[in-house]
């Protein structure tokens, strides 16, 4: 059985997606726990309501369509993190930094409590005591917890079967079965093949075909390259294929023509002065416009008649270099190309023994080794740049996040160049079409830029999916002095009615957390409120004093007050009050249960990074540098150096203060080089003089607050193009593809209404065999189940003796030839033997022709005559060569095994056949003499015999 549920993308303008697989034993799996720009609660009602039966969750790409509320789940959904969670190692490292630069920028993210929950509250306690709106904001997850709930994700590699284990609420999953392929458009994007029982089924959404620059092409035809020509077997003829739609109506755009018309039209914009924005997101597809940009400025400064280097280029974003440190670390991940370039990098780099002056002419550095982009992570750096009046005729490319213009510092640079007509904005995606409303700038941008040109009869039909025009450059659209609005969220203190109401909310909402998970609530401390800060921004009536002493009665009977817990009473501190009270040394465990009736324990959490425990440099100096070091200063910057050992270094630390020494910011300097350029090899990166901007205060307070939101008018004078830049499949193909994967049922998801029913018509036009195809709506459920029926046959003692079993892959297997039928008179399935071999009492073990079963693992084999005494190498993909005279190929599609020696039999030959046999099952190769009784009806149940019914 397999049931598909989308519960968020299915025939939907928003980019969202997540879908419930539903199979045989109530096994539930999540895929994607995607959300849009909007960040509307609502949309995750249906999901809450699907946790306490989900047995696993599986994530597909690090971009807020597919991950953006994973980290809202952790925190505010109960149980959501007992449930395992499976995806690709950059999948969860990206969408880490994806969710902190997310939560850091604006607090739209973090959403607001529903006015229905917050009227229940307040009513329940006094009916005037009301909030005045419902903006109240959740409490969002902060750098941390996001840290931990990405920790508690299981990282997988492509092409690594692996049985998950289910959530402690799941069914038992009987040998559930997930493998990741590589799916191209982002690092570490995922096709999920997803075996149970007679079900295959392929999870591809958002795929990309075509080689980029970083990312190789989707593992449909195999390899990095994708060079073959016929679908690989393991995602071939599946049950079910889960694919996504959009993009059915786009037309195909080859990397070539689409990265020199932006190049092009980059560089005759900053030639003539003005100032280029392409608003990016800040994990995926930031790495493929980011080693573009950089490697044409690279290629550009080493042509006679350059032009297009002496212009600045940035890249703005808040966790920007947390990004870029994890590509250089997951180089493996992407296109081989790259590979090759980091290991040319390499070894010119042993070769000159890392010597800067004897590098090789046009040696840059790895493949995101910066030299020419530099690195924007701080509003301060931001605003330098695009106040700075710079004397050249050049003027500057920036790349900043997030791609729909609505929070980030895009937005800020933004504001800064819409007046100037010189300027242009370049929009790389599609984005969402306008929320209802709230104005989303990207999408506004983008619907002039259509209506323009489609109202401009000169241009080609495809011009609008494409963005470039019949001269081969980006079609520019001015923006004529039109207005439109954007929109600023900030969020204020809770004060009065609305602090009360919270209050109550907490207190409620701790309650019943702790009663649906067993006291794990997921509710935790920095939610409590601080005393100082409410006292501060509340009024000191009467009336308010009496409703928040109201509240916090309320709270204590609920068993959790919402005071610091310095101020809680005995009682609410149960067996804590052990660490909390100096002096007490005894509590009463009679007639307590769970943790009251526990020891509290202490957890010291170590500092630490992505890579373990932080490491104290200054405690592995040797002694002569210690001497040096403690030389260099006066006793007052002496003095400074021992009480900051060990904490977080400042930016301003690395230029040199009042009487610090010139030796001390020399080495401090060198220190955030290799932090931030861990891989740098050769020329490494340029000095930023932005990196002496300060650090901005981090805001250290908790809450809680509501979100005030206003608009503001403006007026948009420079010019906007468009390029398709997503990376996700196109027509062609979806068209191509999608016949050559032969699936027996399609569901369509992840895509427009317009697009879903496109490609629902044309591919049957495409297709010779019968395809049923499913274009569910979300929330409604389709049955894409197998067609087949499994029966269970009971074998004779006797017969199941007689029967010849073989081991392969930790399964027996026998073959038996013969008809199951069903008839009126017995509802139990009857194995009929043919007359001919039930006359003479003998069963047939022999199929039509000998196969073999099993799947043969070349690295295995390789390590069996590795023992044996024979040499072998890997000549290349699928093809093992052994002693020097006998290959033994893999066929990736149809997982064919040939040996192949000089032409004569020899030893070798004979001992490679041996043990390819061995490690296969031969089936169908002689007789047995079985004594049948002709039904097979008697008997105990022995073996069960799964029987495919066309």
């Amino acid at each position: 059985m397999f049931t598909f549920t989308p519960l968020q993308g299915a025939k939907s303008d928003s980019t969202a997606v997540q879908s419930i697989l539903e199979l045989d034993g109530g096994i539930k799996v999540l895929v994607d726990v995607g959300w849009d720009e909007t960040f509307d609660p609502q949309t995750l009602k249906e999901l809450e309501k699907q946790v306490p039966t989900l047995s696993l969750v599986l994530l597909t790409h690090a971009t807020l369509s597919h991950l953006g509320a994973f980290a809202h789940c952790c925190k505010h959904i109960p149980l959501f993190t007992r449930i395992p969670v499976y995806a690709t190692t950059p999948v969860i490292s990206l969408g880490r930094t994806l969710l902190q630069e997310l939560y850091a920028s604006t607090p739209l993210a973090a959403t607001t409590i529903p006015k229905a929950s917050l009227d229940e509250v307040s009513y329940s306690y006094n009916a005037q005591a009301k909030a005045s709106e419902s903006n109240i904001l959740l409490q969002p997850p902060n750098h941390e917890e996001i840290t931990k709930y990405f920790s508690l994700v299981n990282s997988l590699k492509y092409l690594q079967p692996h049985q998950p284990l289910g959530s402690p609420f799941s069914p038992p999953l009987n040998g559930l079965t997930i493998t990741a392929y590589n799916s191209g458009s982002t690092l570490g994007g995922t096709i999920w093949q997803i075996q149970h029982g007679l079900e295959s089924i392929v999870y591809a959404v958002d795929w990309n075909q075509g080689r980029e620059n970083v990312y190789a092409g989707a593992a449909w035809l195999g390899g990095a390259a994708g060079g073959g020509t016929e679908v690989i077997e393991s995602l071939r003829k599946p049950t079910a294929l889960v694919c996504s739609s959009k993009g059915s109506t786009k037309p195909s755009l080859p990397r070539a023509k689409r990265d020199d018309p932006l190049l092009e039209t980059i560089e005759g914009c900053v030639t003539n002065g003005g100032t280029v924005l392409i608003p990016v997101d800040s994990s995926a597809r930031v790495l493929e416009l980011a080693y573009l940009m950089e490697h044409a400025w690279r290629r550009n400064a080493a042509k006679e008649d350059g032009k297009l280097h002496s212009a600045q280029l940035y890249l703005a974003g808040r966790s920007i270099h947390s990004t870029m440190r994890y590509a250089r670390s997951m180089l493996e991940w992407m296109d081989e190309r790259i590979v090759q370039e980091f290991e040319e990098t390499a070894d010119g780099s042993k070769k000159t023994n890392g010597a800067t002056e004897n590098a090789t002419p046009g040696k840059q550095g790895g493949p995101f080794d910066f030299k020419y982009l530099k690195l924007l992570d701080r509003r301060g750096q931001v605003d330098k740049v695009i106040s700075s009046q710079r004397d050249a005729a050049f003027g500057k490319v920036i790349l900043a996040s997030d791609s729909s213009l609505d929070w980030g510092f895009s937005k800020d640079v933004f504001k800064a160049l819409v007046q100037d007509p010189k300027n242009l904005l370049i929009l790389t995606g599609l984005p969402s079409p306008p929320a209802e409303g709230s104005t989303a700038p990207a999408a506004t941008f983008y619907r002039w830029w259509k209506d323009a040109v489609t109202e401009n009869a000169k241009h080609g039909p495809d011009t609008v999916g494409s963005g470039i025009g019949t001269n081969g450059a980006l079609i520019q659209v001015p923006g004529s002095g039109r207005e439109t609005e954007l929109r600023n969220a900030q969020r204020v203190p809770l004060e009065g009615d609305d602090l009360a109401v919270y209050r109550f909310w907490l207190a409620q909402q701790r309650q019943l957390q702790d009663t649906q998970t067993g006291g794990a609530t997921a509710l935790d401390t920095t939610l409590d409120i601080d005393d100082a800060s409410s006292e501060s921004s509340s009024e000191s009536g009467d009336s308010e004093t009496h409703q928040q002493g109201k509240v916090l009665n309320v709270a204590a009977t609920l068993g959790r007050a919402t005071r610091k817990k310095a101020a809680l009473a005995d009682e609410d501190l149960g067996p804590n009050i052990l660490l909390k009270k100096k002096g007490t040394y005894d509590y009463d465990l009679r007639g307590k249960s769970g943790r009251d009736a526990l020891f509290p324990y202490p957890v010291s959490k170590k500092r630490g990074d992505d890579y373990g425990d932080l490491i104290r440099v200054e405690d592995f100096l040797k002694t002569e540098d210690q001497q040096d070091e403690g030389h260099s200063g006066d006793h007052e910057g002496k003095a400074d150096s021992d009480a900051n050992l060990g904490k977080k270094r400042k930016w301003t630390d690395s230029a040199p203060g009042k009487g610090q020494a010139a030796g001390s910011d020399k080495k401090q300097k060198l220190e955030r080089v290799s932090d931030e350029f861990e891989t740098a090899l050769t020329d490494g990166p340029v000095d930023n003089e932005l990196d002496d901007i300060p650090e901005e205060e981090e805001d250290t307070s908790t809450g809680p607050y509501k979100l005030t939101i206003t608009t503001e008018k403006i007026t948009v004078n420079l010019n906007i193009a468009f390029i398709d830049f997503s990376g996700i499949h196109d027509q062609r193909s979806l068209q191509m593809l999608i016949p050559l994967i032969q699936p027996r049922k399609l569901v369509l998801t992840g895509g427009t209404s317009s697009e879903t029913d496109a490609l629902s018509t044309d591919l049957p036009k495409l297709i010779q065999a019968p395809l049923d195809i499913f274009t569910p709506d979300i929330g409604s459920s389709v049955d894409a189940s197998a067609d087949t029926n499994s029966y269970t046959v009971s074998l004779a003692p006797s017969l199941v003796k007689g029967l010849k079993w073989q081991d392969v892959g930790g399964v027996r297997i026998a073959t038996l030839v013969g008809r199951l039928s069903v008839t009126d008179e017995a509802k139990d399935p009857v194995l009929e033997i043919p007359p001919a071999l039930a006359t003479a009492g003998l069963v047939a073990t022999q199929a039509v022709a000998p196969f073999h079963v099993g799947d043969l693992r070349l690295a295995n084999l390789r390590k069996d005559l590795r023992d044996s005494g024979y040499s072998t190498e890997f000549m290349g993909e699928g093809t093992l060569l052994v002693q020097n005279a006998v290959i033994v190929r893999k066929a990736a599609t149809a997982g064919r095994i040939s040996v192949e020696a000089a032409g004569w039999e020899t030893d070798t030959v004979q001992m490679v056949r041996r043990l390819v046999y061995e490690k296969l099952a031969v089936v169908g190769h002689d007789y047995s003499t079985i004594p049948f009784n002709g039904t097979g009806r008697e008997g105990e149940l022995v073996a069960n015999i799964p029987v495919r019914l066309s």
